[in-house]
């Protein structure tokens, strides 16, 4: 059992993000067991959930003409446009129904400012709004935080960097994370990973 300054950080397994979903992650749902197990060695368990307006900016529907997967000009600089997804209160944007996490603590909700895309569970893209996790994990006692979830080389990567960043020690579990992999970012996902200092370990590696 991991100790009381040692944190599971679950990102965004989400029905939106697993087959069937509108954005998603191949083999997403293929993390649910392992996250399960997982949860069940760790006291403190936090969730991140992407919850976005409806016509939220990095909707390729917000914008005519633009499909999905491209990129646009944002006032906080380069954003990809993605399908509609994590809908505000729609069933895309709820957990996935097999999650089974009832002791995990809190839930950090972020992308819901409607000009704004958030892939970090700690700052949203425009490097500069907080979600207030980390001074919820401050506020615990918090020293180290073990992050799976979804997607690896999107909100899973800029969760890891930015944890890193804050000073928490730092450990992604590659197997209880799925990748899109769009145009070689799981490549360049890990390599930002492995030069912030973050640990890359499998499930049953892990030592806690």
């Amino acid at each position: 059992m991991a100790d009381d300054r040692t944190a599971l950080l679950v990102v965004d397994v989400q029905n939106d993000f697993c087959p069937g979903g509108n954005l998603a992650v191949p083999d997403g749902d293929a993390v649910v067991p392992l996250v399960n197990a997982l949860g069940r060695r760790f006291r403190h368990v936090v969730l991140t959930q992407d919850w976005h307006p409806a016509g939220h900016a990095s909707f390729a529907s917000s914008h005519p003409g633009r499909k999905p997967f491209g990129t646009i000009e944002l006032a906080y600089g380069p954003q990809v446009l993605w399908p509609d997804h994590c809908v505000q209160g729609s069933t895309g944007a709820a957990f996935h129904p097999g999650l089974d996490l009832p002791h995990a603590e809190a839930v950090i909700r972020k992308g819901y400012r409607p000009g704004i895309d958030s892939y970090s569970g700690f700052v949203e893209a425009d490097r500069r709004t907080r979600t207030g996790l980390e001074g919820y994990l401050r506020e615990r006692g918090i020293a180290k935080v073990v992050i799976a979830g979804l997607a690896t080389d999107f909100c899973v990567n800029w969760t890891a960097q930015d944890a890193a960043r804050a000073g928490f020690e730092t450990v992604v579990v590659e197997d209880a994370c799925r990748a899109i992999d769009l145009d070689g970012s799981l490549d360049r996902a890990w390599a930002e990973m492995t030069a912030a200092g973050i640990r890359r370990v499998s499930a049953a590696s892990l030592a806690i």
